[in-house]
């Protein structure tokens, strides 16, 4: 804002122009003050308030802020008390010692409180923007909760700052409304985001593998979701409706990546209750028509999100418990942050059309010496979103779905994406408490990462498309499915024999693999939590030899597609990768399909006939022109 500018606007409001020192004695012993969020908390009004020596039993409410909180400091006891409705750093001490008390309450239901009179703000302290030509002032970085209690505030105090952008949307106050107006002119507070390790870059490539075209993001606070972005750029039309966000936006906003074109809800537009960033982020958004700011009962409220389609929530957890509780909150007893948003965006994206709620956390803390996903949660720490509400838990180790299913499923799942150190310790522990199958087995301890690269789409002859990936431990339920949409004459081709039922004992022998001497691939329909396997390849590696013996299943519907070719290739290129020096494999004679794949393989076929079935050798050693005959 220019000079002249400037004293325009003091020479139109100098009625209601004062100092932070004299605004600050309109707080009385008693009353409730109201202080500004985020980057957007009014320092001197802050400062000036706790320098008053005269004031007593005042109760100051806020959510995050990030900067002074001398009010939260022991020496001030007698005169403030601190309630928190999220925990940041400069209260968490207060909070922990009895000093300061915490309010779990829902981020989007906050303004409630006030407007319906359950929590009387007697005075707000705001920054906010300078008043424009018509007298209306900016909330800048923070509408969130802000707006409602500046509205319901008896009296209102604003720091009025050339430094705050000038933000766009349902976020503006009238200078009649302000009862002070505190002339200052001092940078935002800031919160850089630094560059995400391999640890939060692991967690973010298997979150951006769930999110499509056209999706609709919400992404909180901290390293992973930040990392997402980084693994964003060759998506198209994503759009954004978030609680807040940071600087990583903005080079997917430039690279066109960020268009908004495809939301369902505000299409073209970038929907946020705050930010919190770099000087970078603040001039972004400053008079900004891509950006609008509402306040956090809009912007949370769960039905306005679901209004997104594919909506994509990414929320943090300190710890989550075999059945899917999340706790975010705490650390056992200790109350360390709030419910904020989490919940809020958790629901939103659940009933969204085509939605996906994600909670994302590393697999250990404290030096890979404590596991996050455990048996229980730790006494005294909270649920903050529900068994019932949880979808998808992230960690480095893949994702693992967990709406609809039992919880036997669920257990397994999240055994399977712990740190491998855990979880032998964890399955017994299920076992323990009968969540899984008594005589469930567990992947070898030496195996620390399902072998992601291995995943694959393939095209078949009608130019549909199928997802090849490695076996997981989970698939046991799609595994049985498949064995039960077989034909009689497939199951005898597969297993030499009529089988009639595939009870979880013999499946678990199917799913006994480790990735290393042995490996199965399976063919689903796509690559969401609801697929159908419709086909599966396994070998097994001979010691002595150096060969493997492969076997392969395609349910009855999908055979002549391409599917078992499909397999063979991917079979032969992992097996080559691993040093394998060749496949064996038993073919009944009348099973020419098979025995097609294998003649196909692109490999010499050593083969012998004994009593109705072919004993096929192929090494690696012979490779054959296409079309040519591969019998040795």
């Amino acid at each position: 804002m220019r000079n002249t500018e400037k004293q325009d606007w003091q020479a139109r409001f100098r009625d209601k122009i004062t100092t932070a020192q004299k605004a600050a004695t309109r707080v009385r012993p008693g009353h409730r003050v109201f202080v500004g969020s985020g980057a957007a908390e009014p320092q001197e009004l802050v400062k000036a308030l706790s320098a008053r020596e005269d004031i007593a039993d005042t109760e100051i409410v806020h959510i995050l802020t990030l900067g002074v909180a001398t009010y939260a400091e022991p020496r001030f006891g007698d005169r403030f008390r601190h309630n928190a409705y999220f925990i940041g750093a400069n209260v968490r001490g207060a909070v922990a010692e009895g000093r300061a008390d915490y309010t779990p309450i829902f981020l989007s239901e906050i303004p409630a409180l006030f407007k319906d009179g359950h929590v009387v703000i007697d005075v707000a302290f705001i920054q906010v923007s300078p008043p424009d030509e018509h007298g209306y002032c900016s909330y800048g970085v923070s509408t969130d909760i802000v707006k409602a209690a500046a509205e319901c505030a008896k009296v209102v105090i604003a720091e009025a700052n050339p430094q705050m952008p000038r933000a766009l949307g349902d976020c503006f106050i009238h200078v009649r409304d302000i009862d002070l107006l505190v002339p200052c002119d001092e940078p935002i507070l800031e919160a850089p985001q630094g560059e995400p390790d391999e640890l939060a870059k692991k967690i973010a490539r298997h979150i951006a593998n769930l999110v499509e075209d056209g999706a609709t993001l919400q992404l909180g606070i901290g390293t992973i979701p930040d990392a997402v972005l980084h693994y964003l750029g060759d998506f198209k039309d994503l759009g954004v409706h978030t609680e807040m966000f940071s600087d990583g936006i903005i080079p997917l906003i430039e690279k066109g990546v960020i268009t908004n074109a495809e939301k369902t809800l505000h299409r073209g537009k970038i929907i946020a209750t705050f930010v919190m960033g770099s000087r970078k982020l603040y001039d972004f958004i400053d008079n900004n028509p891509l950006v609008e700011f509402h306040p956090v009962e809009y912007t949370n409220d769960p039905f306005i999100i679901a209004q997104n389609d594919k909506m994509i929530s990414v929320n943090s957890a300190i710890e989550v418990d075999l059945s899917g509780q999340v706790c975010a909150d705490s650390l056992g007893t200790m109350f360390y942050s709030g419910i904020g948003g989490q919940v809020d965006f958790t629901r939103g994206a659940a009933r969204s059309k085509g939605g996906k709620p994600i909670i994302a956390l590393p697999s250990t803390a404290a030096g890979d010496t404590i596991s996050r996903i455990v048996p229980t949660l730790k006494p005294g720490a909270g649920v903050v979103t529900s068994r019932g509400d949880v979808h998808y838990v992230v960690t480095e180790y893949g994702a693992a779905y967990l709406h609809g299913k039992n919880i036997r499923e669920r257990a397994m799942a999240l055994i399977h994406i712990a740190h491998p150190r855990f979880r032998p310790w964890l399955l017994s522990e299920a076992k323990a408490r009968h969540l899984v199958y008594a005589d469930q087995i567990e992947l070898p301890v030496h195996i620390s990462e399902y072998p992601e690269a291995f995943e694959r789409w393939v095209e078949l002859k009608d130019k549909s498309r199928v997802f090849v990936r490695p076996l997981k431990l989970t698939d046991e339920s799609i595994l049985r499915a498949l064995f039960y949409k077989l034909s009689s004459e497939s199951v005898h081709y597969r297993f030499f024999r009529m089988i009639r039922a595939m009870p979880h004992e013999k499946l678990q022998e199917l799913l006994r693999i480790d990735y290393e001497k042995d490996m199965a691939m399976v063919v689903l329909t796509d690559s969401t939590e609801g697929a159908e396997m419709i086909g599966i390849a396994h070998y097994l590696k001979e010691p002595r030899t150096n060969l493997a013996e492969a076997a392969f299943l395609v349910q009855d519907d999908w055979q002549g597609k391409g599917i078992g070719t499909a397999l063979m290739n991917t079979l032969v290129e992992i097996a080559r990768q691993k040093g394998l020096a060749g496949f064996t494999a038993e073919v009944l004679a009348e099973n020419h399909g098979m025995l097609r794949i294998f003649h196909k393989c692109g490999y010499a076929l050593e083969s012998e006939l004994e009593q109705g079935v072919y004993h096929l050798r192929i090494p690696f050693t012979k490779k054959i022109r296409p079309g040519s005959d591969s019998t040795a």
